[in-house]
């Protein structure tokens, strides 16, 4: 099987074809998509027929899945497959006309390492979802910012939402400033939808620099864009990337299906061998 790459942006972003995903991946094609997702941050396969137990058959090719605690399935009997529904975004974030840039479960100790994404029903028009580079953003920087955040922690709190499922879950911080575990990039990680802040800062401190690096987020030259038809798949690596849906469709009851993969660590267990 050869695999057409058509690279969307400089630095991120690329369409993949010449692959079936309801067909089980050899080890060395696995191995060249994970390189390219390394590459590209996000890829996106067309015209794909995939159903539920097909897109979670693909996902857990490259790592354990996740289990989200505040999304509901449209199949109980496969939790690994969330429902990613309009109306029930609003339900749990609350009501709000604009997406927001953020990368998922980073709440957790350890966020999920990537996820993949298919179209389950779509608007006739709008309701395209942006990546953005989170290592460009970073490199876009001024030097004494770059300097001024590099030892930064940063809280994602997502309690209030966790607390109405009854998940208990502490706030964590993680570091402004990430570096990716299998790449060595730096890049920023943050959440623009958990009211992010930053540790040992006044709120007013806080708020300038979020700000900030929101501005640097919304730049078209750090995205790309993604439009949606039935049988797209994204695939993007959550190390690297920040996400935005875009709320423009109005009431229509826009469905997705979301496989998350979990946090990897094959990459340290390699470097601590290599050490050794």
């Amino acid at each position: 099987m050869t695999l057409h790459i058509t690279r969307l942006e400089p630095t991120i972003g690329a369409e993949i074809a010449g692959i079936d995903l309801r067909e089980p991946l050899t080890h060395a094609l696995r191995d060249e998509l994970r390189q390219l997702l390394l590459t590209h941050k996000v890829l996106f396969f067309r015209d794909q027929a995939i159903n539920t137990e097909q897109q979670i058959a693909f996902a857990k090719e490259f790592g354990e899945l996740y289990v989200h605690p505040t999304t509901q399935q449209n199949d109980p009997t496969k939790p690994q497959a969330h429902l990613i529904e309009a109306q029930d975004e609003r339900k749990l974030y609350g009501p709000r006309i604009s997406g927001r840039w953020h990368t998922d479960t980073s709440w957790l100790l350890q966020p999920t390492l990537g996820a993949v994404l298919r179209a389950v029903d779509l608007p006739e028009v709008g309701g395209d979802t942006l990546w953005a580079d989170a290592g460009a953003v970073y490199r876009a920087l001024p030097d004494d910012l770059r300097a001024e955040i590099d030892n930064l922690h940063v809280v994602h709190d997502f309690k209030k939402s966790l607390d109405k499922v009854g998940y208990d879950y502490p706030i964590l911080a993680h570091p402004l400033v990430r570096t990716h575990p299998e790449t060595g990039e730096d890049g920023l990680f943050i959440n623009f939808s958990q009211n992010p802040s930053v540790i040992g800062w006044t709120p007013q401190q806080s708020k300038q620099l979020i700000d900030r690096l929101l501005l640097e987020f919304n730049k078209p030259e750090h995205q790309v864009r993604f439009k949606w038809r039935p049988g797209s798949v994204a695939f993007w690596d959550n190390r690297s990337t920040l996400h935005y849906p875009v709320y423009n469709y109005g009431d229509y009851p826009r469905r997705m299906e979301r496989v998350l993969i979990a946090y990897d660590d094959i990459p340290h267990r390699v470097r601590a061998a290599n050490a050794a």
